[in-house]
């Protein structure tokens, strides 16, 4: 049986999408066979895309889908022919502490092959089953940026009702981390440079919004709003431009969540005011399969539904990447894969 597959196909010094079929790999006694119903993208992608020295040639690219179980392997006892299940993100890092080893196994990300295509091939140990109120497109947005919101704010943060949480833009983990925090009863704070974005926060449970093109100081936006005391979480997803307002906008004992890239790499704050705070920087890299179901239990628990900017068709997974270029979406880009 053939396979429709996108794979990166290197042009000169960077790469394009070429699709392409391949035969469907034979199963190990473990593993398990899903048919891709959706997928969705991240930053990550794009940065993917634009690594010419980091990317394999011919790399099946994105990390994150949703799909059924079609086939299974002679020893496989988690799952059934027709479950609804996503593949994680780190298919190896199943719990407990994490090893540097999961990086280079990453899905769609340098070396090893990711989820755009209509069949893929997981270790049953990696799947996770899907929450019965969400659709395929839904549940696809979750493997990174739903487990990295989660990661930061309730496993490393351990996010308490009433605290307050300050999230950068409305990106996949920013909103994310808004639905999940105002669902624990947190007050959100959102910062952004478009009204309509802002808009849109606040109807999703934002406690407070900072236009930072108004107020470019949000940090002491932030601490106004909070009488003083700063903010109890940041989910820090901006980088080098955004750093040292971060580590100032944190109140006493508050945890800054080290995630995104947005401005570039090779941040380097002033780390000194952390001391003095009792402060911490706690490094966010997506999550285990167990930080996954306790996410998707959550999600179930309080009907959470994912927000989706676009929904593209698998033939037109270039527009997709187009959108995501852009940065004008609102919450998730994702790509349907049925025939």
């Amino acid at each position: 049986m053939l396979s429709r597959h996108y794979a990166l196909a290197r042009d000169g010094s960077s790469f394009t999408l070429k699709q392409t079929t391949a035969p469907v790999p034979r199963l190990a006694p473990t593993q398990i066979l899903i048919k891709v119903r959706a997928a969705s993208l991240n930053y990550r992608d794009l940065l993917t895309m634009g690594d010419a020295e980091g990317t394999r040639d011919g790399l099946t690219p994105l990390s994150d889908a949703a799909g059924v179980v079609a086939a299974i392997g002679s020893a496989v006892t988690r799952w059934n022919i027709g479950d609804r299940v996503s593949p994680n993100f780190f298919p190896a890092w199943l719990g407990g502490t994490f090893s540097p080893a999961h990086l280079s196994n990453a899905l769609g990300g340098g070396q090893t092959n990711g989820v755009l295509a209509e069949y893929l091939v997981v270790d049953e140990t990696a799947a996770v089953a899907i929450p019965d109120h969400l659709s395929f497109v839904e549940a696809a947005t979750l493997p990174c940026a739903g487990v990295t919101a989660w990661h930061a704010l309730f496993e490393r943060g351990q996010l308490k009702a009433g605290e307050t949480v300050l999230v950068q833009g409305t990106g996949g983990v920013a909103l994310f981390g808004l639905q999940l925090a105002a669902a624990q009863g947190a007050r959100v704070i959102v910062t952004s440079s478009s009204d309509a974005k802002l808009e849109r926060a606040s109807a999703l449970g934002a406690w407070r919004t900072i236009d930072y093109t108004n107020e470019p100081g949000w940090d002491e936006a932030a601490l106004a709003l909070t009488a003083g005391h700063g903010v109890d979480h940041i989910l820090e997803l901006g980088g080098p431009d955004t750093y040292d307002r971060s580590i100032a906008a944190v109140a006493p004992g508050g945890k800054i969540a080290q995630i995104g890239v947005l401005s570039g790499f090779g941040a380097q704050p002033n780390l000194t005011p952390l001391q003095f705070k009792n402060a911490s920087i706690n490094g966010i890299c997506v999550g285990s399969v167990k930080h996954f179901e306790r996410l998707n239990a959550f999600v179930a628990e309080h009907a959470i539904h994912p927000i989706i900017d676009e929904v593209f068709a698998f033939d037109e997974a270039p527009l997709a990447y187009e959108r995501l270029r852009a940065a004008q979406h609102i919450g998730k880009i994702a790509i349907t894969i049925d025939r």
